[in-house]
């Protein structure tokens, strides 16, 4: 045998025990030179072994990570191009189970379809490879390679499973795939349904369970009342606040200073009233609106928060560990200590507080002539709901104030038409409140119209938040612009197609103009409130970025937050910019990021808590009346199935093909519907259909729907 052949038959050997090695269930990731020392290779096999390294990571049986090598198993694949990249960031993941992943690249964040999230959960430190073949509208689209930080250590999650030795549990962060293994001790009282937080001591890899110790039980999934506080667990949002947060705010008392008073301007003579929420505790924002001339003399009066909370103070400090305040049904996570955010700081009738106020001269063409800011004491003379204030509007309702409401209209009709001008979208859509009990049981739901009484106050929010930004960029200071970018391309097209579907003409790629005609032909439909939504989702997330590129929905320049400060951290970082030194810009770079990602947390935690109510809601009526039907309105259609929203309870659901009917369908691309083969049937978006709910799985958070015969 020739000495090639006996090389080439001690390479195939070798490579077929390094990959047997490799590929064993207890392998961990490791070295070459660990490698070579646990295969036991002599020195002059090295250069051979450097091969058979090379072809196990041509055939993709392995890969490297941190210096390491590891198997790939078949989820984990990995395709390597000419010129592969790959970017580290932090990953977060939308409640759907894909993800996107921030990173420092004018190309913008890497989408990570949910297969190839591979164990990543939200907030982890990632490394991603780029697929450069499969760039798209939304960007970069990658595959997670390394998880190279954990960001939290605890998970919190429902017991489905117990034994003796150990229980399982499901964790929403990791899916029905990845269920938990929980080894317990002897004594323990845990129950399926339970809802705990348990420590990690191993993450898994290649299929394998989470690892977890028990740390805590928050009680059972049964009791509704657990609902805020697992979600407040489960998104890691800040829940008491120190001693010392506490001991600052309590020291400022139940009355402003007196001593303070004199140095500000006093407007106390103002009519000035607040218009809100009916479960509303914390009033940012009073309004007064005097005739002057043909126009008018426009007064938003924002709570001077800056006042109370210093820069470094432990109250600041807890305010900026949330980042804002975070809303549930009838429960709130304030973001400042209710001694300020419902006491001091709130705008209540008939007593002194103290404000920003932005005092705006506004023509009769709804254009701005002048305005001026300053730090002011009013006294709110009335606290409206906004369904008061709409009784007040329509008559059935008596008040000294009415013809301030009736101002309040003018002006917004112009303000309105205003914006309408310059393109901007004005989408009013209804809000489903979730009414509970004192017990956390939800009672039924209420659809809250957004009627003139929320235009109004939303146009005037909106035009304070304009003249700020603008003001501080005339002053030249760096600020923590609300930025919006234009949609994609890809996006507008996805939604032009379901506009056509519901029978409106649009163009394939609309301009803003386009969009707001859409709507005033829509208002009043049965689509009004799906177009709204799925135009929405179709738009980029709003953010906040010290680098201004504008504001696409709004159709502005120049955008800040500055009316909320005692439910958002950056609305009282613009008002200490108004009126104290400006800030670094990497600071504001800090706030600005922080900012942007707890309040996503915080509108996911919200989510998570409404949609369980909805659920208990059903699982309610359920019990009531078994076979109780639901009016809903195809959204989506799929090859393999519908996608629908239950109108009464704003739920989505999904009905498999096989659930359709006694047919068999086939999808017409095209058309983007559903056929039946043999009645003729056909689904398709816009339809409506009537739904029931089978069965409710609260562990998991989702119901199961049949069609109603």
């Amino acid at each position: 045998m020739t000495k090639t052949r006996v090389k080439e038959r001690l390479f195939s050997n070798l490579l077929k025990v390094t990959n047997e090695y490799v590929q064993g269930k207890n392998y961990k990731p490791k070295t070459k030179k660990e490698l070579l020392a646990q295969l036991d290779i002599r020195l002059e096999q090295h250069p051979l072994f450097d091969r058979v390294l090379k072809q196990l990571l041509k055939d993709e049986k392995l890969c490297i990570r941190r210096g390491k090598y590891c198997k790939s198993s078949p989820q984990k694949s990995y395709r390597f191009f000419e010129g592969e990249r790959i970017v580290k960031g932090t990953i977060s993941v939308h409640p759907r189970g894909f993800g996107f992943v921030n990173q420092a690249d004018p190309e913008g964040d890497v989408f990570v379809p949910k297969p190839y999230l591979n164990g990543a959960i939200d907030g982890d430190t990632v490394e991603v490879l780029i697929d450069p073949h499969s760039f798209s509208q939304k960007g970069p689209e990658g595959k997670v390679v390394d998880i190279v930080e954990r960001k939290r250590d605890q998970l919190v999650g429902v017991v489905t499973f117990v034994s003796n030795h150990f229980a399982e549990v499901y964790s929403a962060l990791l899916g029905e795939e990845n269920i938990i293994t929980c080894p317990l001790k002897k004594k323990h009282a845990l129950k399926v349904g339970d809802r705990v937080v348990l420590n990690v001591s191993s993450w898994g890899e290649n299929r394998a369970p989470a690892i977890c110790s028990l740390a805590s039980i928050l009680g059972h999934i049964s009791d509704a009342s657990g609902d805020v506080k697992f979600a407040v667990f489960e998104n890691e949002l800040r829940g008491e606040f120190s001693q010392e947060a506490i001991d600052e705010a309590d020291q400022f008392g139940t009355r402003v200073a007196l001593s303070e008073l004199k140095k500000r301007a006093d407007l106390r003579f103002l009519e000035c009233v607040t218009i809100d929420p009916d479960t509303a505790k914390d009033f940012d924002d009073a309004i007064s609106l005097e005739k002057k001339g043909r126009g008018y003399c426009l007064g938003v009066h924002i709570a001077d928060v800056s006042h109370y909370v210093e820069k470094g103070s432990a109250l600041d400090k807890e305010a900026f560990i949330r980042c804002n305040s975070t809303y549930f049904p009838n429960e709130c996570l304030p973001m400042l200590p209710r001694a300020l955010s419902e006491r001091l700081c709130s705008l209540k009738p008939n007593v002194n507080r103290f404000a920003v106020s932005l005092l705006i001269d506004i023509d009769e063409h709804g254009e701005v002539e002048s305005y001026e800011i300053q730090r002011s004491v009013i006294r709110s003379r009335k606290r409206f709901t906004y369904g008061q204030a709409k009784a007040i509007l329509d008559g059935t309702m008596k008040s000294p104030f009415a013809p301030l409401l009736h101002r309040m209209v003018e002006l917004c009709t112009l303000l309105k038409r205003v914006r309408a001008d310059r393109g901007s979208l004005q989408l009013y859509i209804p809000e489903l409140v979730i009414k509970v009990d004192g017990g956390g049981n939800p009672t039924g739901v209420e659809t809250v119209e957004y009627d003139i009484t929320h235009q109004m106050i939303e146009e005037f929010m909106l035009k304070a938040n304009e003249l700020v930004a603008i003001h501080l960029s005339k002053m030249g200071k760096d600020l923590s612009y609300r930025i919006h970018e234009a949609p994609a391309e890809e996006s507008l097209k996805t939604f032009s197609s379901l506009a056509t579907t519901f029978g409106f003409s649009v163009s394939s790629v609309p301009k803003p103009h386009e969009i707001q005609k859409l709507f005033l032909e829509a208002e009043g439909s049965a689509y009004s409130s799906h177009l709204a939504i799925s135009y929405i989702k179709s738009m980029r997330l709003a953010c906040y970025s010290a680098d201004n590129i504008g504001h696409y929905g709004l159709g502005l320049e120049h955008y800040c937050h500055f009316t909320s400060p005692i439910r958002r951290y950056v609305d009282l970082v613009v008002h200490r910019l108004l009126f104290e030194k400006e800030l670094a810009k990497e600071s504001l770079d800090s706030i600005c990021t922080d900012a942007s990602e707890k309040e996503r947390i915080s509108a996911r935690a919200e989510a998570s808590v409404r949609n369980i109510k909805k659920l208990r809601l059903l699982q309610q009526n359920k019990k009531k009346k078994p076979n109780r039907s639901y009016e809903a309105i195809i959204t989506r259609v799929k090859p393999y199935g519908i996608c629908f929203d239950v109108l009464d309870l704003m739920f989505e659901g999904f009905l498999h093909v096989s659930q359709l009917e006694n047919d068999y369908f086939i999808f017409d691309e095209e058309e983007n519907q559903l056929d039946g083969r043999y009645t003729g049937n056909f689904y398709r978006c816009g339809e409506k259909l009537r739904v029931i709910c089978s069965s409710v799985d609260l562990v998991v958070q989702r119901a199961v729907w049949r069609l109603s015969r």
